[in-house]
């Protein structure tokens, strides 16, 4: 991603630096890196402003949203979430729209609009399952369990079977830092009810699968959830 966007800056060419800030956004965004996150959706949105590229103004504003509400302005994080993503369908595009839905779902959350998140999962699993359009999709059920558990504790058999429909999914896709994360979630879950050796069980038969990324907020969030 570094090399790509050291060569688009080299070409003076707009459109593929602004392809190749859009990217490099998307992919901290998996790695949960707010701050890269931010700065290269503004750097995004500031060149597609200035060239009229509609596309990856609207990306860069789900991006930016997303990286907004995961530094606590959660509010502006939903409105340019929101704007982002409508802006993103204006221009006729189709793909990724679970993934971004997704995004908004983890800001609801955060705002604890526990509702509000779980219907926008609700039409993003609808969007999956339409479009075939799946990578996301063990993301997508965890995040519907943790809601759940945000809404009461009336809901851990749903939440449960919510992480383990994540852990199958992700396990069939093999996208193993999905399943890790699915598998954080199950863990923290069994360990509120006392199942402490399954949970261990689970989180390290995934955890010992990496041999890298060590630095990687997924991979020190599990590491931590281990030595609880």
């Amino acid at each position: 991603m570094q090399q790509a966007l050291t060569l688009a800056e080299g070409v003076s060419h707009p459109i593929s630096l602004a392809t190749a800030l859009f990217f490099a956004a998307w992919l901290h965004q998996y790695r949960r890196e707010t701050q890269t996150v931010q700065a290269r959706a503004e750097a995004a949105i500031a060149l597609s402003t200035e060239h009229r590229f509609p596309q990856f103004l609207a990306g860069g504003k789900v991006l930016q949203g997303w990286a907004l509400a995961a530094q606590g302005q959660v509010a502006q994080g939903i409105v340019q979430l929101r704007e982002g993503l409508a802006a993103w369908l204006a221009t006729g595009a189709k793909g990724t729209q679970p993934y971004f839905l997704g995004l908004l779902a983890e800001a609801y959350g955060k705002m604890e609009q526990v509702e509000e998140g779980l219907s926008v999962l609700a039409e993003a699993l609808a969007t999956a399952h339409n479009s075939g359009e799946r990578y996301y999709e063990a993301q997508l059920h965890r995040l519907k369990g943790e809601l759940l558990l945000a809404l009461s504790r009336g809901h851990d058999r749903e939440a449960e079977a919510c992480f383990q429909q994540a852990l199958d999914i992700a396990r069939y896709q093999q996208a193993k830092s999905l399943e890790l994360r699915a598998a954080m979630s199950l863990g923290r879950l069994w360990q509120r009810q006392g199942k402490i050796e399954h949970a261990r069980q689970l989180l390290t038969e995934v955890y010992a699968w990496f041999t890298e990324g060590f630095d990687t907020a997924d991979l020190q969030e599990a590491q931590a959830l281990l030595e609880q």
